[in-house]
């Protein structure tokens, strides 16, 4: 395994208890939402600490998703685990299928626009509804960049760690 492949990628987050048998409801940053399941094992991490769990299972609940947690029996157990970021190897995602990119994997690139006029790094990614933005950070100076393939971004390169991106250093 490298170095890409064993990082620990945030996927969801444990935020509140639902019922007596120690189910949790949990907010998933997968798409769809479900696909949090098919990634596992979790490593549950907190402040107190992390925690492998295998086996999760869940079910949509109205508007949001209920995990059941084999080794979690009651809701005093469950509530210690409330807060909880869900995270996987990254190992366990699929390999993005081409043009297609797991933020995690954009982090921490250097950008550059086309005329070779260095950015900064990614610091993070955001979602709008329009379209993602990276956040790029240079020092103190922050720019905020769409993610548009094509319009703003024009190459991505992993081997040489870089973004190229058709912006305005000034902007």
């Amino acid at each position: 395994m490298n170095a890409v492949d064993d990082r620990l990628i945030l996927i969801g987050r444990i935020v509140g208890l639902h019922g007596v048998a120690g189910d949790v409801k949990i907010e998933s940053f997968t798409e769809p939402r479900m696909q949090i399941f098919r990634y596992q094992p979790w490593m549950l991490v907190s402040a107190t600490g992390n925690r492998e769990i295998k086996g999760c299972r869940g079910r949509e609940q109205g508007k949001g998703i209920v995990a059941s947690i084999a080794e979690i029996n009651d809701r005093d157990q469950a509530a210690g685990l409330v807060g909880s970021e869900i995270k996987v190897l990254r190992s366990a995602l699929p390999a993005p299928k081409p043009g297609e990119y797991y933020w995690a994997d954009l982090e921490g690139l250097e950008v550059e626009n086309v005329e070779g006029i260095a950015l900064g790094r990614i610091s993070h990614l955001l979602a709008t509804g329009a379209n993602d933005v990276m956040v790029v950070k240079d020092g103190d100076r922050e720019r905020l960049v769409p993610f548009v393939v094509g319009q703003y971004v024009k190459q991505v390169d992993f081997g040489a760690g870089r973004i190229t991106v058709d912006w305005d250093p000034d902007f």
